[in-house]
């Protein structure tokens, strides 16, 4: 584009500035933002045991719980929305017994996950909490 266009378009969006109109501009594909893929459960605690619950950990991913019916107990991982360089990541289980917790817990630098930690459930209700680098989040319930 020589000068004189760049002036001519230069002031072209200038006019309709000045008029109340607005101008687009535009970026190329490239520079596009995409929207980070969520979390998802990755089987970690293994066969038997079923998502019966999930809280977000900020916007870097979520803590998972779930629940293996044959055995009474549930477990619990923090995953991370993409895999990266490492970070502080934790993960907390807690059942309630009486006024009384029993917390296991799995923390460290980690690439993808923290976890799994399981704990007997059956019959109490628990707590789950997880943690990626500055973010956290947790839940209780399913007493049972």
């Amino acid at each position: 584009m020589n000068k004189l266009s760049r002036r001519a378009t230069t002031a072209a969006a200038l006019t309709v500035l000045a008029l109340g109109g607005t101008v687009a501009a535009t970026a190329p594909a490239s520079a596009a933002t995409t929207k980070a893929a969520a979390a998802s459960y990755n089987g970690a605690c293994g066969t038997g045991y079923k998502v019966i619950d999930s809280t977000p950990v900020g916007n870097s991913g979520k803590v998972f719980l779930t629940w293996n019916e044959s055995t009474g107990k549930n477990c619990a991982v923090t995953i991370r929305n993409t895999t990266g360089a490492k970070i502080y990541m934790s993960v907390e289980l807690n059942a309630l017994v009486g006024h009384e917790t029993t917390p296991v817990r799995d923390e460290g630098q980690y690439t993808s996950y923290a976890g799994p930690v399981y704990v007997e459930a059956r019959g109490h209700c628990i707590e789950w909490y997880g943690v990626i680098g500055n973010a956290s989040g947790g839940d209780s319930g399913h007493c049972g």
